[in-house]
């Protein structure tokens, strides 16, 4: 039994969710809320019970292993879609560097990271960046889409071991490693 399958999500006001069925025999679950509205395919082993302000998850076939290992995801990518549309997601990332800068323009990242030019990085629909001094704030309702976009942002210049240049995740901790030691 999935421990997080069981527990049901309940519904906050101000959230409204639409669970309906496809043709594929797939849940479909809508979420609506004050910062906007994400949909959810939950897989088909898994059953979604819409019942006042809770919604609850059932598997179909108990002994069937895959579908009890998507019990538990598909009721936290629903949770996680409640929370977005209620909170949103953000991520913060800071750029370490003698001469490492970056800049918001329009809906594009300028960032200069020790290359010998200008990095572009374009800032996708549904994610807002803002940028102060050295540290860059990736938000949104998406979960996965917010730390898919920090990722990319991280991946073009990563923190190096020595000295810690890069961008990193501000609660990152970069394990340092010791210079070349001179013997006299």
């Amino acid at each position: 039994m999935s421990r997080i399958g069981k527990k049901p999500i309940e519904i906050p006001s101000g959230v409204e969710i639409k669970v309906a069925k496809n043709d594929l025999d797939i849940f479909e679950v809508s979420v609506k809320g004050p910062k906007g509205t994400l949909l959810v395919n939950v897989p088909k082993g898994v059953s979604v019970e819409q019942a006042e302000n809770q919604l609850s998850f059932k598997v179909k076939n108990e002994e069937a292993k895959s579908d009890k290992a998507l019990w538990g995801l598909s009721r936290t990518l629903v949770n996680n879609a409640v929370l977005g549309v209620m909170e949103g997601f953000s991520k913060v990332l800071e750029i370490n560097g003698v001469g490492y800068k970056v800049a918001l323009q329009g809906k594009k990242l300028v960032l200069n990271v020790g290359f010998s030019h200008q990095v572009e990085f374009a800032i996708p629909e549904g994610i807002t960046a803002e940028v102060e001094k050295n540290k860059i704030t990736i938000s949104g309702i998406d979960k996965q889409q917010v730390g898919q976009i920090a990722a990319e942002i991280r991946a073009i210049k990563k923190p190096e071991p020595y000295k810690g240049k890069g961008i990193k995740y501000i609660d990152e901790q970069i394990r340092r490693k010791a210079g070349k030691v001179v013997k006299s």
